[in-house]
């Protein structure tokens, strides 16, 4: 899940238009917070609204030129969440406190994600399987 090219994974499809706007940090923030509820996003923000509060009005305004993208349940990508705190140094334990999860789950989480990775960073890619293998 991690790509050769920066520090953090990359977003899954419902996570990634967050995190267009909101940057990883905001992003995890936004998901700890609202993750697994639905959410309204409202076309102009108020200064008493949850969202504003925890993200500031520019950005709470930001996510409304999104919207449309946005599913109304916000998810919970506990996979990709273990995958960027660990890039951003968080030890195993910490990572399943913060997922309400154990460590043996987010240890397979982050053993899947490195071979993703590595798989990622290979140069040549494989051979075509035949389609009619020798019988």
């Amino acid at each position: 899940m991690i790509a050769p090219d920066r520090p953090y994974p990359r977003p899954t499809a419902q996570v990634e238009p967050y995190f267009e706007v909101l940057g990883l940090t905001d992003t995890l923030r936004f998901i700890e917070e609202f993750g697994g509820t639905e959410i309204y996003i409202a076309k102009n923000p108020r200064t008493r609204s949850s969202v504003v509060a925890l993200l500031g009005f520019d950005k709470a305004n930001a996510l409304t030129s999104i919207s449309h993208r946005l599913q109304p349940r916000v998810p919970l990508a506990k996979k990709w969440r273990a995958c960027a705190y660990k890039a951003q140094g968080l030890a195993t334990v910490e990572i399943a406190r913060k997922l309400g999860v154990t460590d043996v789950a987010v240890r397979n989480w982050l053993k899947v994600g490195e071979v993703q990775n590595h798989a990622q960073r290979k140069s040549t890619p494989l051979p075509p399987l035949p389609l009619f293998p020798d019988l």
